[in-house]
């Protein structure tokens, strides 16, 4: 899954303890502050991180000391004995707090990217401190009866970005509670350090249990069906793991793995699979299921506390969606278009594979992705490892996304030297735009190792700001298998496309034009963020913009027109799988959040809850389970996409749709890509959503046809 673009560590709520700003006063310089590189302004340009300087034991104190600092500076506007103003409450509230958003976010990158032993040290600490001091800020009442004066008296007068500020600022501090009776707010205080303390203890089980379920292989021939260069990672895997056996195949986050379609041993294949899937149910070493409830009873009280029959409605208040009533029938809506798809092309594959199997073989979960692949070489006669020597992740990044980010939007890409990362394997790259002028920096991280978690996303170090003077830090992380020393890694297709979906969300925290930090770049609702994102794959399949970078990693010939329209022409080959995925998914992450907190079930009966859902639904299919179970669904238990997961699909729908906008008036035309930049890229959340949307497409609406032609349906 293309996922996440903010890289939610701790709860939703967390995040606004971002609401930061130009810092008032400079500390005064001790030894320690000296000795300290992040309790230090950055000499790199732009304020980039100086990772070169920045030591694991920094985070603590530093982060210590920019708490303290804002604290100081809310103090400062509490005690302010003039009348609340927009200016000396808000805009005074959103420069505040400066170095705490700036470290904190070089610290939670790293949480998620590269999780050292002193890292994971230090995020014990320093998750409660941020809670506390969360809790502190958001149910400070004499804090919030100004910004609730200003609100109540200035709101209606004000306009453009002034008046979504200000906005902003109000709802975040009403969402969290703080209009509740004081006994209400001490409970909802002490349910968000719960609550953060079990994320915590979620997202720490489940890399752990991903390498502990690593499936080990004592003998070559039981890799049948690998290619030579996939041998050779399952031999560099099992040296960097420990060496156990020669080879082994290590899981990836998602419930199906990609290997499956290559391996001919269907013992080994079944392995596989019984690996992912009871990664953390308890069967192993490793049993999140009592963590899960947990989490599940609090974000129900959480939601009872706030007057909402449950944490989904609670949650979808602040969404485009705004209700459970609009989600369940936009699933429905699919489901019923999905159901007759799945059906017949499961009947298709156990067909073709009792051809060469017999009568009586019964197609499983782990045999799908392999029967698949082979009905797909038949039909087109290609495979991925045909296509992959085309796809060299350099060629893709510079010769296919920042092409197609050259020619839509005018923008050049530079490579430097000269700033230091936080693994050896980044690049960094100047963002230039057509004039000249600078926009960003771009950090890539593309490669996985033990200390990153799974999955792909996009964050920023800094985000722009107009009002701070500040460019945009973007960097995106992925989980590729690297090619051993002087070889080139290269990619899938789906691998490519998931470059071109970090990307997007990259460029809508490039192209940011805000005036303040707080609503810059992706500060958008959930089911709107994954729109540039997935409207940016688009551009992966423009044969102009194919044709530049689909190249031979040898001969630099482009991929044969044959193999490249056989390729092109099989992306909604069986595609029934992927939409039914997700949509298991994203039902099971509804009905989690939609109990009160007296029904959510024990941690022995999770596993069967999941099962009804699914079948409640129409979608219990162990042919298609989700696309993350439950026990490793950490988008909702361990990040920001609780009641949220349905976002993915939404927001597709508006991708679809703006996909459409551009075909028929020039994929590849800066007009229509410096409107779109002018329009939606640009806004962060300045404006209504579903205005810019609409002010783009010319749509009233989203189409949802648009969705169900894009994925063959």
């Amino acid at each position: 899954m293309k996922q996440n673009l903010k890289n939610v560590v701790l709860a939703a709520g967390l995040a606004c303890t971002a609401l930061t700003g130009q810092a008032q006063k400079a500390r005064p310089k001790t030894t320690q502050t000296v000795s300290n590189s992040l309790m230090k302004q950055s000499t790199l340009p732009f304020n980039a991180p100086d990772f070169s300087r920045i030591k694991g034991e920094d985070y603590l104190p530093a982060i210590k000391a920019a708490i303290a600092e804002q604290r100081a500076e809310i103090k400062k506007i509490t005690d302010n004995k003039q009348k609340p103003t927009f200016a000396n409450t808000i805009l005074a509230y959103e420069r505040s707090g400066k170095d705490l958003e700036r470290i904190s976010n070089i610290f939670y990158a790293l949480v998620s990217a590269d999780k050292t032993p002193e890292i994971e040290k230090a995020q014990g600490s320093i998750v409660p401190l941020m809670t506390e001091f969360e809790n502190e800020v958001k149910f400070n009442q004499k804090f919030f009866q100004r910004i609730k004066y200003v609100y109540d008296h200035e709101y209606k007068t004000l306009k453009g970005e002034d008046k979504k500020l200000l906005e902003v600022v109000y709802k975040d501090f009403t969402h969290a509670g703080a209009l509740l009776p004081k006994e209400k707010m001490a409970r909802m205080q002490e349910i968000n350090k719960e609550l953060a303390k079990l994320q915590q203890e979620f997202g720490d089980m489940l890399p752990k249990a991903a390498n502990e379920a690593t499936v080990w292989v004592s003998d070559v021939k039981e890799l049948a069906g690998l290619s030579e260069t996939d041998i050779a990672q399952c031999k560099k895997d099992a040296e960097s793991r420990g060496g156990k056996a020669p080879y082994c195949i290590v899981i990836t986050n998602t419930t199906q793995q990609p290997i499956l379609a290559s391996l001919e041993n269907r013992g080994l294949r079944e392995r596989v699979y019984n690996a992912s899937i009871h990664r953390t149910d308890g069967t192993g070493a490793y049993n999140t299921f009592p963590v899960i409830v947990k989490i599940a009873r609090l974000r129900a009280e959480k939601a009872q506390l706030m007057g909402y029959k449950n944490y989904a409605s609670y949650s979808l208040s602040k969404t485009m969606a705004k209700n459970t009533d609009n989600v369940y029938a936009f699933l429905h809506q699919m489901i019923e278009a999905y159901k007759p798809k799945s059906e017949a092309q499961t009947k298709a594959i156990e067909e073709y594979a009792q051809k060469t199997e017999g009568a009586d073989f019964r197609l499983q979960p782990y045999d799908r992705f392999y029967y698949s692949a082979k009905m797909k070489k038949d039909q087109y006669s290609f495979s991925d490892d045909d296509v992959k020597p085309y796809f060299n992740l350099d060629s893709v990044l510079v010769n296919g996304i920042f092409y197609a980010a050259h020619r839509v939007y005018g923008l050049n890409f530079r490579e430097r030297k000269d700033i230091p990362t936080y693994h050896k394997d980044m690049k960094v790259f100047d963002v230039m735009d057509a004039d000249g002028k600078q926009l960003a920096l771009f950090y890539c991280d593309y490669f996985r190792r033990p200390t990153k978690r799974g999955g792909a996303w996009m964050s920023a170090f800094l985000k722009q700001s107009g009002d701070r003077q500040q460019k945009p830090l973007i960097f995106n992380v992925c989980n590729y298998a690297k090619a051993p020393e002087g070889q080139p890694t290269l990619l899938t297709w789906d691998e490519t496309q998931t470059m071109f979906h970090e990307f997007g969300h990259a460029l809508h925290g490039m192209l940011s034009n805000c005036k303040y930090n707080t609503l810059s770049g992706t500060a958008v609702s959930r089911d709107f963020v994954e729109m540039p994102s997935q409207f940016n794959e688009s551009f992966a399949s423009i044969p102009e913009v194919f044709n530049h970078y689909a190249r031979h990693y040898k001969t630099n010939e482009p991929m044969p027109d044959a193999l490249r329209e056989k390729m092109l022409g099989s992306l909604n080959f069986l595609s029934a799988y992927a939409l039914g995925e997700n949509l298991a998914a994203t039902s099971v992450d509804l009905a989690w959040h939609c109990l009160s907190p007296s029904e959510v079930p024990t941690a022995e009966e999770a596993p069967a809850f999941e099962k009804k859902v699914l079948a409640d639904m129409g979608l219990l299919n162990n042919q298609i389970p989700p696309r993350y179970s439950t026990s490793y669904f950490n988008h909702i238990w361990g990040g920001g996409y609780a009641a949220g997961y349905y976002s993915y699909l939404w927001s597709e729908v508006l991708a679809a749709n703006i996909a459409d906008y551009f075909e028929a008036h020039g994929a590849l035309t800066r007009k229509v890509g410096d409107d779109f930049r002018q329009k939606i890229l640009s806004r962060g959340n300045t404006r209504d959503l579903m205005q810019i949307f609409s002010d783009f497409t010319g749509l009233k609406a989203p189409d949802t046809k648009g969705l169900l032609k894009a994925r063959g349906m």
